[in-house]
């Protein structure tokens, strides 16, 4: 779990549940079983299916709420996209996650899959935080955001907003939060080719699985000289 900043709100077990200020006085319990005249008790649980379907509700974004977040628009995505897929050639159910500088230079990137299905941005959150610390540290000692990061996520269906965008929207979004970072740009990349979610810009080509359709294979799309495991794990 990444580590709270000064003022930061801390989420614990429930995401949906935060931890009270302590005050050092606690309220008087009530008698066991003890109920006021005329008043009737129903003694049960409410239902943990309709707590749980709003909370991963909350933990996702739409295409209005993104663009309302004013992400920083990408000057180049078809150049950005083509670089990071061929350093990662991502198959569907892949995500890649990049750190650009200031400038617009790739610092890091790293590529991770996730488990079908599950469409919790707490979850994505996570899984992008992970490996944000395995490729670069965490700016949290800046005034400011100065790097970006940027997700690209590989998936079957077409290049419509889904739930699982919207997961990964959010995920995005708090994970630069907690890491010191700038949120960037969010892309989708499927058998149609790419597209920037929010904007109305995209391409045919690369597309999912295109490696596998190009002379030579992967190794034709690979940078010149990255070595297998500078492909993987990070571009410095």
């Amino acid at each position: 779990m990444p580590l709270a900043r000064a003022g930061a709100r801390i989420e614990t077990g429930s995401p949906d549940r935060l931890l009270e200020p302590l005050t050092g006085v606690r309220p008087r319990p009530a008698a066991w079983g003890a109920t006021h005249e005329g008043r009737t008790v129903a003694i049960g649980f409410a239902p943990a299916t309709t707590a749980g379907t709003s909370s991963r509700l909350a933990r996702s974004l739409e295409p209005a709420e993104w663009v309302a977040a004013n992400v920083p628009l990408l000057s180049n995505p078809r150049d950005i996209v083509k670089d990071l897929y061929a350093r990662h050639l991502p198959m569907p159910g892949t995500a890649v996650v990049a750190v650009f500088s200031a400038d617009g230079r790739l610092e890091a990137s790293a590529s991770f899959t996730q488990r079908a299905g599950h469409t919790d941005g707490w979850e994505r959150r996570n899984a992008i935080l992970a490996h944000l610390r395995r490729v670069t540290s965490d700016d949290l000692r800046r005034r400011r955001p100065v790097r970006t990061a940027v997700l690209l996520v590989c998936r079957d269906g077409d290049a419509g907003w889904t739930e699982a965008d919207g997961a990964w929207m959010w995920g995005l979004r708090d994970a630069c939060s907690l890491y010191g970072l700038r949120c960037g740009a969010y892309l989708t990349l499927t058998r149609d080719g790419w597209h920037v979610i929010g904007e109305n810009r995209g391409g045919r080509t690369p597309k999912a699985a295109s490696w596998s359709e190009t002379p030579g294979g992967a190794a034709a799309l690979r940078p010149t000289g990255a070595p297998e495991a500078l492909r993987r794990a990070a571009a410095r």
